[in-house]
């Protein structure tokens, strides 16, 4: 029972930015530090150019400008629209709730309703100077940690109407962050895809699309579609469809040009009109798994008023807003079921290899059906009682900001699940214990996933078998030793990833656990060093006679100096899929029979690191 005193001065009313300092989570998700595609630095970067979006969307400005020094870590989005009201400016940078998309007039089917996203940035940055140029003149405000540091008068301006804004996320929150420019570019691209005509300068490059949803599947596929990628566009929706000759279930949906990476209303709407489409058109009843196997597919809709389930805008949960009043659901229903049927109908060819494709799944999975059967019973009943797998509270994860923390660590042998067991935050950090080296997949069939125990267990543990939307962890960490052993260790999961569940890497969710190699200490402070550069500072730092320790595995790690590695402070390799990657290309060199020419290869690129006293 509490024993604090409650009374009037219990209760606290805080400032707009100390509430957003206090609470990040409930604006940006998760803080990070920029390994992982959904960290909080891209977030801010989003909600400054959802602002630059919103005002092309509205035929104002076809370039946007973005750029990063690295040196300060400063970034800068220069956009070319109408300019925000001088008079207004400091109250759109800091007033919460304050914004001109309120009013539907002035903004219709924009992303940024709430007034905050721009609010958040200002508050969880150490600068943050905003400029508006309008009709010849200009406002410049500077803030630090949402609170003014300088607010200049206005003054005449040459420069052409828009809005710039220069940030520095604040380190003190987002701790030793770094920025991947491949998520970044990820990003534009999608904003481009998604606004056919404008034009993004990130730094040296330019990004441009002419074909939208078209040019996103021909981007990301490094091969072509079993068949022509089916591409349809009607008033506020566009999709585009094809199937490949991969496991698992490829999409990429929008709203209002947001990336809705969990999906939603909409996307869940688009694949049951796909399915009652394809069983119409062919006259059988098909399982819904059979017809979208192996699918690559995009769907952007436009609709006044979205509704999210969080302020990062990852999922939709509009349900009965969309054009002309009708439901999302059914507008995007009827949209699919109209056009895709008289595409097939024109299309012959293309109907006749997506029925192959589809009746090849079918003979798949019924030809391995009573495994499957059986090894979901057995997953059922063991998953939440077997030795294998420590779950964390997910129960108690009800809200967006944990969700994304949520994270499985993926390690072998007792002593190191049970160092990070013991170290690990209950709520949101799973374990599963792998024993000895799991199986090599490569080349084997989907068979092998419900045959081999721990594999079949590992995918219950995950909850993957019918995609990602029912991804149980937000992170999925590979915990090895860094020795030839855990190394292998490393290949062959990242093999069963590939070969089987590649959306799990397209879409960002693996990871590699880095871990201290040695530990410098003396009687006052004790330094973890990641290589030995971190190492020689260290010894700098400590001066005369420390005592210096090599850790050779997790399971010589204690608990107590474990839970330093896997909390805020994580440092997470992430696994990340390029387009010109091709995933069998990759699983025959890396784990097929070309010994000799991986053996060249791994001694061309072999790096050999000399310790030094």
């Amino acid at each position: 029972m509490s024993t604090a005193a409650y009374s009037e001065e219990s209760i606290q009313t805080l400032e707009w930015q100390e509430h957003i300092r206090r609470r990040p989570g409930m604006y940006i998700g998760k803080l990070g530090d920029g390994s992982a595609h959904d960290d909080g630095i891209y977030v801010l970067i989003k909600e400054v150019l959802d602002n630059s979006i919103d005002e092309f969307m509205m035929g104002n400005g076809k370039e946007i400008r973005l750029s990063i020094i690295e040196e300060s870590k400063s970034v800068t989005i220069r956009d070319f629209g109408r300019g925000i009201p001088l008079g207004k400016l400091i109250d759109v940078a800091s007033k919460m709730n304050t914004g001109a998309k309120y009013d539907s007039k002035v903004f219709k089917k924009t992303v940024g309703l709430n007034g905050v996203g721009i609010k958040a940035v200002n508050a969880l940055s150490v600068s943050f100077i905003i400029q508006s140029f309008r009709d010849g003149r200009v406002k410049k405000i500077a803030f630090s940690q949402g609170i003014v540091v300088k607010d200049e008068p206005e003054n005449k301006s040459n420069e052409p109407n828009g809005v710039e804004v220069t940030f520095i996320p604040d380190n003190a929150l987002f701790t030793n962050f770094h920025f991947r420019y491949e998520y970044i570019e990820t990003m534009i691209r999608n904003y481009c895809y998604l606004n056919a005509g404008l034009t993004v300068k990130f730094n040296d490059k330019e990004f441009y699309s002419k074909n939208g949803l078209l040019d996103l599947l021909n981007e990301n596929m490094n091969k072509p579609g079993l068949y022509p990628i089916i591409h349809l566009k009607g008033s506020d929706i566009e999709i585009a469809i094809t199937h490949g000759d991969e496991y698992g279930e490829d999409y990429y949906s929008f709203v209002n040009g947001q990336h809705t990476t969990q999906g939603g209303t909409h996307l869940q709407a688009f694949k049951e009109a796909l399915v009652k489409t394809v069983r119409e058109y062919y006259k059988k009843d098909f399982d819904p798994a059979d017809i979208r196997a192996s699918i690559v597919a995009a769907v952007s809709v436009k609709i006044e008023e979205p509704v999210f389930e969080s302020q990062t805008k990852t999922k939709l949960g509009s349900k009965d807003m969309s054009p002309g009043g009708t439901g999302v659901s059914k507008f995007i229903i009827d949209f699919v079921k109209t056009h895709v049927d008289n595409y097939l109908h024109k299309n012959s060819e293309t109907a006749d290899i997506l029925l192959k494709r589809i009746i090849e799944s079918e003979k798949e999975r019924k030809a391995i059906s009573g495994i499957q059967k059986l090894a979901k019973e057995r997953a059922r009943k063991s998953s939440l009682h077997n030795k294998k797998l420590r779950d964390c509270r997910t129960h108690l994860v009800d809200n967006h900001e944990r969700k994304l923390e949520t994270t499985l660590f993926i390690t072998e042998g007792d002593s190191a699940s049970g160092s990070i067991t013991k170290s690990r935050d209950v709520n949101t950090q799973a374990v599963f214990s792998l024993k000895g080296k799991p199986l090599n997949t490569y080349g084997l069939t989907k068979k092998i996933v419900y045959e081999n125990e721990e594999f079949n267990l590992l995918q219950a543990a995950l909850d993957i078998e019918e995609g990602l939307e029912s991804l149980r962890y937000n992170n999925v960490v590979i915990a090895t030793d860094a020795d030839v052993d855990g190394m292998h260790i490393r290949l062959l999961l990242i093999t069963f990833f590939l070969q089987f569940f590649p959306d799990l890497i397209r879409k960002g969710h693996l990871y590699i656990l880095q871990t201290p190699l040695f530990r410098v200490r003396n009687t006052k402070q004790t330094h973890y060093c990641y290589n030995d550069d971190e190492r020689l500072r260290a010894l700098k730092l400590c001066g005369a006679n420390p005592e210096i320790t090599r850790f050779k595995g997790l399971g010589e790690i204690s608990p107590d100096e474990f839970k330093h590695f896997i909390g805020k402070d994580i440092r997470l390799d992430p696994v990340i899929l390029k387009k010109d990657d091709n995933i069998q290309s990759l699983l025959e060199f890396y784990m097929g029979k070309n010994t000799s020419d991986r053996q060249l290869f791994i001694i061309d690129n072999l790096k050999v690191e000399v310790i030094q006293d």
